[in-house]
């Protein structure tokens, strides 16, 4: 059984924390904050993902991917993208066995994260975050560090030394999240989208 953390996040402290938060002028928040405002109490959770989550998780990262790619991807081949991964595609995915983690912030889907062995030979890591994405409204306030930190534990806990995550180079948001938790850039490399190819970088923690 993988051990998974369980938060209870006091009303008045998340109403602090939230006021405190210097993005919480983006106003797509309303949501959360109001789930906020309205619970005594919040859950937060992480946990694996499960095939009755397939439709809410293919929401969650539609509205993530569309958020972080906008301008980077050319909008045809982002559609490509967001679209071949629907509730069919999680489903299958979670059915298989693939490692997913969602962070639950009450009975909603914040941000979910994928990891696995390295796939990358060249690289000397034993792990890989393949992704990590948060829906807009949940960024800043620390979720997408603590969803780190437990991926980064259970890959240890696997036996993997080390773990490495891509992001492409453009993405300032990622890349800074990256450096922040110590990733150290150690390869590069490019990847086509339609007629557009972008740089990307890959962040390795030794261990």
């Amino acid at each position: 059984m993988i051990p998974f953390t369980i938060h209870q996040c006091d009303r008045k402290a998340a109403l602090l924390h939230w006021i405190n938060c210097p993005l919480t002028k983006v106003l797509k928040r309303r949501r959360a904050f109001a789930s906020i405002r309205t619970m005594e109490t919040v859950l937060i959770e992480i946990r694996k993902a499960r095939p009755d989550d397939a439709v809410a998780l293919a929401d969650a990262h539609d509205e993530a991917w569309r958020t972080a790619y906008m301008g980077l991807i050319p909008g045809p081949e982002l559609e490509k993208l967001v679209s071949r991964r629907g509730p069919t595609w999680w489903d299958a995915a979670i059915r298989r066995g693939s490692r997913i983690v969602l962070l639950m912030f009450g009975d909603t889907i914040a941000g979910y994260a994928n990891f696995g062995r390295n796939r990358a030979k060249s690289l000397p890591y034993g792990g890989e975050v393949y992704e990590l994405y948060l829906r807009p409204e949940y960024q800043g306030l620390g979720f997408g560090r603590k969803l780190f930190s437990m991926v980064k534990r259970e890959l240890g806990l696997s036996g993997h030394t080390g773990l490495v995550v891509w992001a492409l180079s453009d993405n300032e948001p990622a890349v800074n999240f990256y450096r922040a938790l110590g990733g150290r850039a150690v390869a590069r490399s490019t990847e086509r989208f339609g007629t557009k190819v972008l740089d990307k970088v890959a962040f390795a923690w030794p261990r």
